[in-house]
């Protein structure tokens, strides 16, 4: 295996500023990213994977069982992941071995960590919030108030932790408990939390600037929603916000004004955000595999890119119905042809036929190891009638079900096709 401490040492230096970018390597989209204060991208994906980028050349951070959805850096820690598989792993950096610190009974959904890295919080769709040291080792205290799921978290200077939740709620947790700065008609998705302010964007296109304490200081709410993805640059002042329309939004937080309104893509949202340490780049992720590294300088100088690659969002008329019902429900997750796939799940090559949990190299839950389960026309149309989640319960695939027996029939002789050997 791999060192990931060697890896470090010879790390070659940050990329050119004021390049365009992209890495390139995923099999899924890109839902988080992070930056290291030497330059080093970190990405969360949907392929159950965390990339690590020295330059464009990628180490592959596996300990996940489903999909990543949020990577934090940290000085003193190194990286921290969180995912679908409800745990936070950090990843020690003499290896690529991760040991897990926290465990929820929900998806992950954000990971803070205070500025001298005391303390550490991670927020889940479970509704609550683990507080404590991030050593995996002293027992977390379990945070409970908000009415569904928590979506971000963030420490001010003081320590003190904030949180943003579905249910609308922005709060304060202090001696006395959670306080609500914020009740919002909608969900609040993202939270940064700066030195003097906090900002937040939700559901309904909302993104808003307040005290500490929760006096209003700005709103930038634009016709769009819903607001996914929020990143900040203390040095320079910017603070980029992505949206579920395509549009990077960048403030001057010194001014509080917009000085640039970026379509980064015209086929999906924006879920990550990150600066490079100098703020000279944006880096963003979504829909494609691709995590994309834009300089801010010249944002208006670039036509949309992001979205581009996938081929589910082809023009479904171009497609028969069989091959339609695979790019919508299946194509995320699995490739049709022979060999190793960085997707999330396995290929589907030479499907027919074959047994269940049983294509070497992938890592399958132990659900599908032990399934008796045959792949066949049959077999196939009942996954799909009933939903993994009752055909095949405590397996990884997620809840895909398509009602019409005739798409069902459809999809089976397109795979049938597409997947012989």
């Amino acid at each position: 295996m791999m060192r990931l401490f060697a890896v470090l040492i010879c790390l070659a230096p940050p990329l050119v500023a004021q390049e365009f970018t992209t890495l390139k390597g995923h099999g899924g989209p890109i839902m988080d990213i992070a930056v290291s204060g030497d330059g080093r991208v970190a990405t969360a994906s949907f392929d159950n994977t965390v990339g690590l980028w020295q330059g464009r050349a990628p180490v592959w951070l596996e300990g996940h069982d489903a999909a990543v959805t949020v990577v934090e850096t940290s000085p003193g820690l190194g990286l921290l992941s969180g995912s679908d598989d409800f745990r936070v792993l950090q990843w020690k950096p003499e290896s690529t071995a991760a040991v897990e610190i926290s465990r929820h009974k929900g998806k992950v959904s954000d990971i803070a960590i205070t500025a001298d890295g005391s303390q550490m919080a991670s927020a889940s769709w479970d509704g609550s919030i683990h507080l404590g040291p991030p050593d995996g080792k002293t027992p977390r205290r379990v945070l409970t108030g908000h009415e569904s799921g928590v979506n971000a978290v963030g420490f001010d200077a003081g320590n003190r932790l904030y949180s943003a939740s579905s249910d609308g709620t922005l709060r304060l947790w202090d001696e006395a408990g959670p306080r609500p700065l914020v009740k919002h008609g909608f969900g609040i998705n993202t939270l940064i939390v700066a030195e003097k302010w906090l900002a937040y964007g939700a559901v309904d296109g909302g993104t808003r600037v307040l005290s500490h304490e929760g006096e209003e200081i700005a709103d930038f709410t634009l016709d769009r929603r819903p607001i996914l993805s929020m990143a900040y640059h203390a040095e320079t002042r910017q603070l980029a916000v992505g949206d579920g329309q395509g549009y990077i939004m960048m403030i001057d937080t010194g001014a509080w004004r917009i000085t640039r309104d970026f379509r980064a893509t015209r086929s999906g949202p924006v879920w990550a955000l990150a600066f490079s340490p100098d703020g000279a780049t944006i880096w963003a992720g979504g829909l494609d595999d691709l995590a994309y590294g834009w300089p801010v300088e010249a944002l208006d100088a670039f036509d949309n890119t992001m979205g581009q690659e996938r081929a589910f969002l082809r023009a479904p008329e171009t497609m028969p119905n069989g091959e339609r019902q695979f790019m919508r429900k299946c194509s995320i997750c699995h490739a049709l042809e022979p060999g190793p796939s960085r997707k999330a799940g396995p290929s589907l090559h030479g499907i027919f036929g074959r047994r269940a949990g049983t294509l070497p190299e992938y890592r399958y839950s132990d659900t599908l190891k032990n399934s008796p389960i045959t792949w066949d026309s049959t077999t196939i149309d009942a996954l799909f009638d009933q939903g993994p989640d009752h055909y095949i319960p405590g397996s990884k695939m997620p809840m895909q079900i398509i009602s019409a027996a005739s798409d069902r029939a459809d999809l089976v002789n397109f795979l049938r096709s597409a997947t012989q050997e």
